[in-house]
């Protein structure tokens, strides 16, 4: 399986994560812009996550509700500001539980030989919420999402393979 590799440079506002999918790129745009399919990878496996909203173009808002074992609720909100299937997305990102630290993430797909190569740079208003997001344990949750995502577009191809 790829790896899911992370740019955390000192005193910068920002994290890069960059992972290599074996799908193309309308797949893996569909697959992170899909409530239905983003419902079943994003996030680490111990929590279920609902899509609350998602409305996929310039202005529309998401909200995210995560749920542990035990039925506590983490929510996550944000706006998109740029869609431009299947190249690009940019939205901002919102924690429910810390208000008023938010970040702007710009997501690009680029295609390959039949892979993509999906580049999520994530820009903080300041290096100290960026510490306070990476010290949260982001690159952990962030790495196993990444895995969920590689395994459902996994059989996904395969789905479409066999049909």
């Amino acid at each position: 399986m790829a790896k899911t590799e992370y740019r955390i440079e000192p005193g910068k506002q920002e994290v890069v994560v960059t992972r290599v999918f074996d799908a193309p790129r309308d797949l893996v745009f569909k697959a992170c812009t899909d409530p239905n399919l983003l419902a079943r990878w994003w996030g680490p496996r111990r929590y279920t996550t609902t899509v609350d909203k998602m409305e996929v173009k310039p202005g529309g808002m998401w909200r995210f509700v995560q749920k542990d074992g035990a039925g506590h609720e983490f929510a996550f909100r944000g706006v998109y500001h740029e869609v431009t299937a299947p190249r690009r997305t940019v939205q901002t990102f919102e924690f429910e539980g810390v208000p008023g630290h938010v970040l702007l993430d710009t997501a690009t797909f680029e295609e390959f030989d039949g892979k993509t190569k999906l580049t999520q740079q994530s820009v903080f208003q300041s290096v100290e919420d960026r510490d306070g997001m990476v010290q949260s344990g982001m690159q952990e949750g962030s790495t196993e999402s990444m895995d969920r995502l590689a395994e459902l577009l996994a059989e996904l191809v395969k789905e479409k393979s066999t049909h």
